[in-house]
């Protein structure tokens, strides 16, 4: 399974659009190949090198329809996305998107999409703990996309 954006590469720079110094909007999203088991799929972006225990976790997405292969840019912010799944809280316990903005320096941000054997039925506006608490046992594969920015403005 692959995880791609065609906002940036693995390993390039996520342009100021979809940042607090941009628009601030989601990136679109795809993927290819996933395990012939997949009921749903999860999705998880989590800055590595926020200054706080376990980094900063700025999008959660659940119960992805496994027939989904794409995630449309600037998606809402709202617990339910139709033609999508739920979304959960980031850690400015706001639902949906909240793009890099790192305090100093260059932070890496990690995509992570989660194949699972499971639908999780939580609600709207789980936490990233709760989603991975669901997970567990029920991970099919994993694609990561990783993606570097540096605030201008500072």
């Amino acid at each position: 399974m692959e995880l791609k954006s065609s906002a940036y590469p693995d390993g390039g720079t996520i342009p100021v659009r979809y940042t607090c110094e941009g628009e601030n909007i989601s990136p679109a999203l795809s993927w290819e190949d996933p395990p012939a088991e997949t009921k749903s799929f999860a999705l998880i972006l989590q800055d590595l090198d926020a200054p706080r225990a376990g980094g900063f976790t700025h999008w959660v997405v659940y119960d992805v329809d496994s027939r989904t292969s794409r995630i449309q840019e600037n998606t809402p912010r709202q617990g339910k996305v139709a033609g999508l799944g739920m979304q959960g809280k980031n850690d400015s316990g706001r639902i949906g998107y909240m793009g890099p903005c790192p305090p100093s320096g260059t932070h890496r941000y990690i995509m992570r999409l989660f194949a699972l054997d499971t639908n999780m039925d939580l609600k709207p506006g789980a936490l990233h703990e709760q989603v991975e608490a669901s997970m567990r046992g029920h991970v099919v594969e994993e694609a990561t996309l990783m993606a570097t920015y540096t605030r201008k403005g500072k």
